[in-house]
């Protein structure tokens, strides 16, 4: 994303003006969902210059392109919005809350576009809510019934187990 200007609000607590984004921010991904490349982010920022530094907030909007967490398939395509709201400080530091500010008078949204899009990204996306997944053995997909792989016999390792749970319930 490009940087903005903000030389114009600063020292100048309650002045705000509003910049509007359209660009596409290249790998925000995770492992199952993703911002496809050639799909831009939108959004209407509104700056407002406040005492500390530069308060940026507004709804940004795109598209997410998901896996399944158990069967891999491709979900497909939905819309999103997410609103933003984060301090843009001179001098703010790696452990700081703020983000940081050039001292010569500009931000660059990115970072808490990205941090903002990851965060809110699904962390175990489901093609369906009783999807059966792919077979731990053959790899196969369940609901498909591709799994042609015979009933595994119990773990030799969990004898133990099962003797005590069959001694406490007979």
């Amino acid at each position: 994303m490009r940087e903005i200007d903000v030389r114009d609000l600063l020292g100048h607590p309650g002045a705000s003006r509003e910049v509007g984004v359209d660009e596409a921010v290249e790998d925000l991904r995770t492992e199952l969902a993703e911002v496809p490349a050639d799909r831009p982010l939108r959004g209407s920022l509104l700056l407002e210059s406040v005492v500390e530094g530069i308060l940026v907030s507004g709804p940004i909007t795109g598209h997410l392109a998901t896996r399944c967490a158990r069967c891999l398939t491709e979900i497909g395509e939905r819309p999103f919005t997410l609103e933003v709201r984060e301090l843009y400080v001179v001098g703010a530091g790696p452990d700081d809350d703020e983000y940081a500010m050039d001292p010569a008078g500009s931000l660059d949204p990115e970072q808490m576009v990205r941090d903002a899009v990851l965060l809110s990204m699904p962390f175990s996306p489901l093609c369906r809510p009783d999807c059966l997944g792919l077979c731990e053995r053959c790899g196969g997909d369940r609901n498909l019934g591709e799994c042609t792989c015979s009933p595994q016999s119990a773990d030799p390792r969990w004898a133990a187990l099962d003797v005590l749970l069959e001694s406490r319930d007979g």
